[in-house]
């Protein structure tokens, strides 16, 4: 791992033992070198405390992997010392992984109502609501655990009662953005307040500033939600049939602007999609949402109306298979089908990874005649993340003495870096790190500590960690030049073939076309157990897989995985 940029040295700075109770140490398991997974620890002399604890979806990579979750090791090694859990926000990159640790960690989870909201329904899906302690915290009361002191600062992003943390601390005053932008007139009242950050950082500034580096690559200022309004409504006005939305199910704020401009439209909402349904329900119990007129959550009880008297609200957004979008285009949706000119809106990003899934999605609705608008040709969605413009604002708002980028990969990181320095942050004092790294806060600076073990860890169904890097590449080996099985079957003492050698192959080759060619793999098994009367079945199956891989590699110019099955009866 780096030690930072331009080579910083741990040993610049004098570190925590100069400062015996003066010093905070972070720790980051997640979100410092890749997009998702957000989760870190702070450490006093006294007191650890988790910020977020998120997963990531898997890339195409990952095949069969379900989702990425963040290394606990560290947690759960030190977890006589932990005081709670700090969440800032509710989107799974920052709460999905808690149902894999909250079996092995009670401590009180802490957070805004809606992102506990989604905790709680997360975590009944599991069984875990009775072992766990949610405590909804409000921005006007400070949170002391331990020798922390944590101020929560609402903050604009695409999801409601999203949070910065402002924490005093015995190595002096922290920020944590988490993810952010700054709106200046959201639809839904919630900006983020820049005094509230002057305040908390005081004539002195903050010690360390840890901030939200996703969108630096982007130059000026992310676009307002309000531009995304107009954009709705002005398509709304202009469709003459159906209106059909996808969105992410936790954006309640965009929700809330569809439902706006069906009402403005004479358009009733039929709700397609488990979250959305579960997600409008929760936010309308917290009152944060205003329903339409006519709002339908589950299509089966929707009346049948003219189609320039619709509106469709559906799951789907990233070409999700079994979505209700997904369902819609393919026809396999119980109430809901796409009709001839259907406007869809898909007011979300796309997420790497999903771009395929998504124009094919795309490729079936236009099939079947509807008009597909998206965030390359119209502004239907804007960014929860800052951009360059607001980044610096956050900066000069604080006015950090150290600097430390998150949330991001690691060109992110740099570039945020680099922003930072030009902001008036010195450059000792600004900072590159990964997962794994530690780094310790003190009045004398930044100190690096000896790195963890932090690798992710991969979930495939209810297998948690028995999925690594061996495995992914056989199942890319798999993949892509398929499998041939051997089965022989020999006489214990004599050695004498009873059954086979019979070879099968899947995904290899066409049997029927290439017969040929497993027969003289037959013929090579034979010539391995014959040229080896005394061998093991072990030292028969290397034997036999070796003799077949270079056969394979020299005839059809391929490597399939080799499955050489030998029994002695």
């Amino acid at each position: 791992m780096d030690d930072g940029i331009f080579g910083l040295s741990p040993r610049r700075f004098v570190g925590k033992s100069a400062y015996p109770d003066a010093w905070l140490t972070v720790v980051p398991l997640g979100g410092l070198g890749e997009i998702g997974m957000n989760c870190m620890v702070w450490g006093t002399a006294t007191t650890k405390v988790i910020i977020d604890c998120g997963l990531m979806f898997p890339s195409d990579y990952h095949l069969g992997v379900d989702v990425i979750i963040p290394r606990f090791d560290y947690i759960t090694e030190n977890k006589k010392d932990i005081r709670g859990i700090v969440l800032t926000h509710g989107h799974e990159d920052h709460i999905g992984a808690l149902p894999w640790l909250l079996p092995d960690l009670r401590v009180p989870v802490y957070g805004s109502p809606f992102t506990l909201r989604l905790v709680e329904h997360k975590l009944r899906e599991r069984g875990l609501t009775e072992s766990t302690e949610l405590v909804v915290v409000d921005p006007a009361v400070p949170l002391v655990l331990g020798d922390m002191t944590f101020h929560f600062i609402p903050v604009c992003h695409s999801i409601i009662d999203g949070m910065a943390l402002g924490v005093e601390t015995p190595a002096g005053r922290v920020v944590h953005t988490a993810d952010f932008k700054i709106d200046p007139d959201p639809p839904d009242g919630t900006g983020t307040n820049l005094n509230a950050f002057r305040d908390f950082a005081g004539k002195n500034g903050v010690s360390l500033l840890l901030s939200d580096s996703t969108n630096i690559e982007l130059p000026g200022r992310s676009l307002s939600e309000r531009d995304v309004l107009a954009n709705l409504r002005s398509l709304f006005r202009q469709a003459r049939g159906r209106v059909i939305v996808t969105l992410f199910s936790s954006h309640i704020q965009r929700i809330q602007e569809v439902f706006d401009c069906a009402d403005e439209t004479g358009r009733s909402v039929i709700v397609g999609g488990r979250s959305l349904v579960n997600n409008i329900g929760m936010a309308g119990e917290l009152h944060r949402l205003r329903p339409p007129k006519n709002l339908y959550l589950d299509a089966a009880e929707a009346p049948l109306l003219d189609d320039d008297k619709i509106t469709l609200l559906v799951t789907g957004s990233q070409g999700e298979p079994l979505s209700a979008l997904s369902r819609i285009a393919a026809g396999g949706h119980k109430h809901l089908s796409i009709h001839e000119g259907d406007v869809v809106i898909m007011s979300s990003r796309l997420i790497p990874g999903n771009t395929e899934a998504v124009n094919t999605l795309v490729d079936n609705l236009y099939r079947l005649g509807a008009e597909v608008l998206y965030d390359k040709e119209h502004p239907v969605h804007a960014s929860g993340h800052a951009q360059q413009k607001e980044l610096t604002e956050m900066i000069r708002a604080v006015r950090p003495r150290c600097f430390v980028p998150v949330h991001g990969e690691y060109r992110h990181l740099v570039k945020h870096a680099r922003l930072a320095r030009k902001c008036g942050v010195a450059e000792l004092n600004t900072i590159v790190v990964e997962d794994g790294r530690p780094f310790t806060l003190t009045p004398g600076g930044i100190t690096l500590e000896e790195p963890i073990e932090a690798e992710s860890i991969m979930v495939d169904g209810k297998g948690v960690g028995d999925v690594g890097r061996i495995l992914l590449r056989e199942r890319h080996i798999l993949g892509g030049e398929g499998l041939v099985v051997v089965v022989l079957v020999l006489d214990e003492e004599s050695r004498n073939i009873l059954y086979g050698p019979e070879l099968f192959s899947k995904g290899f080759i066409f049997e029927s076309r290439y017969d040929h060619v497993l027969e003289e793999a037959g013929r090579l098994v034979l010539e391995e157990v014959e040229g080896n009367p005394d061998a093991t079945p072990e030292k028969l199956k290397d034997g036999i897989r070796t003799a077949l891989r270079r056969f394979f590699r020299k005839i059809l110019d391929r490597d399939p995985v080799i499955m050489p099955i030998v029994s002695l009866v």
